[in-house]
């Protein structure tokens, strides 16, 4: 009895395992079958584009707006008499410096270019930057470039008008890890004919710390 309920048992087994291997070759696609599949699926055509909708974005994209505007009220000479800067000490006593930032709308009023020069730490200074509007992106765009670096530093952000305050963040090389390090930027308009500007970068101990500030003053 024993004999037989074990040869029903081993058939049943050998039954199971057959239609389990059956399963598997009817239902899993060789690897030719799934090379095959992959192909029609990348082969597959993209929706077509509507060219009305992709001529209105760019033109969105590219016809200045509220933003360029008020980018424009930013251009003149603007003259700071009193620049604090601080080194790799920030609780040591900020050094004072002059500086002049010409600002000129370029492109149609899209961008703004300035030109910056000065002294920083003792030594004479001279900058770019470039500031535009991303009608795609909704924000600012900046980039900075000036004689004491070979790195071009790009920020984006946004203007609040509640504190009149252009407030941009992004990144800067540095020359000891080749990396980038973060850095801060707050401009401030006053009215008009003043600004502040505030730059924040991260100090020798690893935590934010401002590096320089004043308050700049339009030429006229």
């Amino acid at each position: 009895m024993k004999r037989i309920a074990f040869t029903i048992c081993s058939a049943a087994l050998l039954l199971i395992s057959c239609n389990d291997s059956a399963d598997k070759t009817a239902t899993e696609a060789t690897p030719a079958e799934k090379e095959k599949t992959a192909e029609v699926k990348t082969e597959a055509a993209p929706p077509p584009m509507d060219s009305a909708a992709m001529m209105k974005a760019w033109m969105d994209f590219a016809t200045p707006g509220a933003m360029h505007k008020w980018m424009e009220k930013t251009n003149g000479t603007w003259v700071c008499d009193s620049v604090s800067q601080w080194g790799v000490d920030p609780s040591a006593p900020p050094m004072k410096s002059k500086a002049t930032n010409i600002q000129t709308s370029f492109a149609g009023g899209r961008y703004v270019v300035g030109k910056f020069t000065g002294t920083m730490m003792g030594q004479p200074f001279e900058g770019m930057s470039t500031m535009g509007y991303d009608n795609a992106k909704k924000m600012f765009v900046n980039t900075w470039i000036d004689n004491m670096g070979s790195g071009i530093v790009h920020m984006s952000g946004t203007y609040d008008e509640a504190t009149k305050t252009l407030n941009l963040k992004g990144h800067q090389t540095d020359p000891m890890t080749g990396k980038d390090s973060d850095l801060r930027e707050e401009m401030k308009m006053i009215d008009d004919n003043t600004y502040t500007l505030s730059m924040y970068g991260t100090g020798m101990d690893g935590k934010e710390s401002k590096f320089m500030e004043g308050t700049f003053k339009k030429k006229k």
